[in-house]
Formats: C-alpha cells, structure tokens, sequence
C-alpha cells in the first residue's frame, strides 16, 4: 500500500502541473481525484493498522471495526476533495466559455495516458488480491480492499473520461467537452463516495453477517440433537475476520447442569469450525421443558421460578 500511495503524489503532482500548462479543467479534476486517493491511502493505512490491535479491557470484541471508521472518513476524502472540485472546474470552464486554448494539451494527455497505465495495473493487482482471498464475494467483505478496488475503478474510468474530454475539446473546439468530462468525473466521485459511505455507516451501526453464514449457523444448531429449538439468532460483524453470534436455544428435557455445559462447548466449536470468522460465540441455554413450563406459570400470572440450569453458557470465543 506504500507503493500504491506513493504511486498516487506522484500522479497526483504530475496531473497538477500539466493541468495548469494546459488550463485543463478535466485535467485539474483528475489532480484533485489523486489527491483524494492518495489522502485516503492514508486513511487505509491507519485503518489496517490500528485494526490489528489485540481486544483489551475497553474494548473487549477487538478494534476490528476500525477499518469501518477510516473506509468511512476516505469516503467524505472522495466527496469533498473529488468529487466538489470536479464539479466546480466543470461549473466554472462552462462560465469561461471557448476562451480556453490548447496549448500544453499534448503535455496533458501524455501526462493521463501515463496515469491510465499506472492505474489500470494498480486495479489489475487489487483484483487479482481479490481472487486470492476467495473471490468477488469473498474480497469486497474488507472494507479495505473494497476501497482500493473503487478507487483504483474509479481513477481508471475517470482518467478515461479526461482523455476524452480533452480529445474532443481539441477537435472540436468546444470546451463544452472537457466541463461535461469534468461533471462527469465529479457525479462518478460522488457516487463512488455514497457507496462506501453508505456500506461503512451500516457497518458502524452493527450489520449482521451475511445470509448464507447465517442460515449456515443456523441450520447447525437445528441439527443437533440435544437442541429442541432455536428460539433467536443474532449476528454482528466485528471486523473482516470477525463475526458476532449470540444464540438463544432451548435444551431437550432431561440434561443435568454438567451435560449442558459440556453441549454448549461442543456447539461453539463446531459453529467456530463451520463459520471461521465466528469467534465471538455466545449461547443462551434453557431446558425446553422448563422453559414451557414457567412460560405457563408467568401467563397464569405466577412468578417463574429459576430454570433448572440457568442460562448454561456465555461468551467464550468459539473454538478457543
């Protein structure tokens, strides 16, 4: 990721200077946009390093949500350092009208031909990262390398977009091109900012882990035999490689309190060896029968007595 933001100054600097040889509004977009991206490698780079802190007594589940709060900061970095400045060179070229001149152009272009080419290997790379953690599905769950494979996307196409821009103002002598290349660049910034915005905030808030992990847990816990039924199922994603679960099941009649613990361990291993990334794993236990019986005794308007073994497990990791 070094590389990757040194990669961005050095683009971002060369599209500043040719931007202002040429007075490319496109172009000065484009600078802004590595700007940006650059800022957010930062961002990221903070992100996956402050993430990696052991869980401690503040903050006994980890800082793995660390990585949510710095995708959602490199998400404001694109709106406003993007995604405004491109539509402010794009409002203020049309302002201008065809005063504009093409001198320094080929400067520009060769500068943008030169960043496309970094950029489309810099989006080879993120992807081919993808591939090696699983796939699409798989690699955009880090935010992380989720922000890398949309900024890397985005520079690509918005490179395109101000090649394009220029090319027709160059031909046709309208800048009318390289302000709507430069809109263009912005509304994509924009979007691009929303989106990860949007996945981090729901992030932040607590998301539950994907449906397929869910149903996955759930159909383990329906499959064991000493389970008469799962009354709820809560999940929560801590992190990329961590995965909140809290049960509530209802135990068969008939286990003593010593059964019920032992059950309880081997349910949390094998839901931490079929979910991985569960290694939060908490178990609400009852015994069904109990259960049914002071739900009897409270609708009569008695107080239930205590169940007979209690809620039996709490909150170990799963599979430690």
């Amino acid at each position: 990721m070094l590389v990757a933001l040194a990669a961005n100054l050095v683009i971002a600097v060369a599209k500043a200077v040719g931007g202002l040889i040429a007075g490319s509004p496109a172009l000065l977009s484009e600078a802004a946009h590595s700007v940006a991206d650059s800022l957010n490698e930062v961002f990221l780079l903070a992100a996956l390093r402050r993430s990696r802190r052991h869980a401690d007594s503040r903050h006994p589940f980890g800082y793995g949500k660390e990585r949510f709060f710095w995708s959602l900061l490199a998400a404001v970095g694109i709106f406003v350092m993007g995604g405004c400045f491109s539509f402010l060179q794009g409002f203020e070229a049309l302002s201008k009208g065809n005063t504009e001149t093409h001198d320094g152009y080929v400067v520009g272009l060769v500068v943008l031909v030169v960043a496309l080419f970094v950029e489309g290997a810099s989006l080879l790379r993120a992807l081919h990262q993808v591939r090696k953690q699983g796939g699409l599905a798989a690699g955009v769950s880090d935010p992380a390398l989720r922000t890398v494979i949309a900024e890397d996307g985005t520079a690509v196409l918005g490179v395109t977009l101000a090649i394009a821009g220029m090319v027709l103002h160059m031909v046709t002598g309208q800048i009318v091109w390289e302000a709507s290349a430069s809109l263009a660049i912005g509304a994509l910034l924009v979007y691009v900012a929303y989106r990860l915005g949007r996945d981090a905030r729901d992030q932040l808030i607590g998301q539950a882990t994907d449906l397929e992990s869910s149903s996955r847990i759930r159909s383990l816990l329906n499959a064991q035999p000493e389970i008469d039924s799962v009354e709820s199922l809560l999940t929560m994603q801590l992190g990329p490689d961590s995965t909140l679960v809290a049960a509530r099941i209802d135990l068969v009649p008939g286990l003593d309190s010593e059964e019920v613990e032992l059950v309880a361990e081997r349910i949390k291993r094998s839901v931490a060896h079929t979910v991985p990334e569960a290694d939060q794993i908490f178990l609400d236990v009852t015994d069904a029968a109990t259960a049914r019986r002071a739900a009897r005794a409270e609708h009569a308007g008695s107080r239930p007595g205590a169940h007979a073994g209690g809620p039996a497990a709490t909150g170990e990791r799963g599979g430690a």
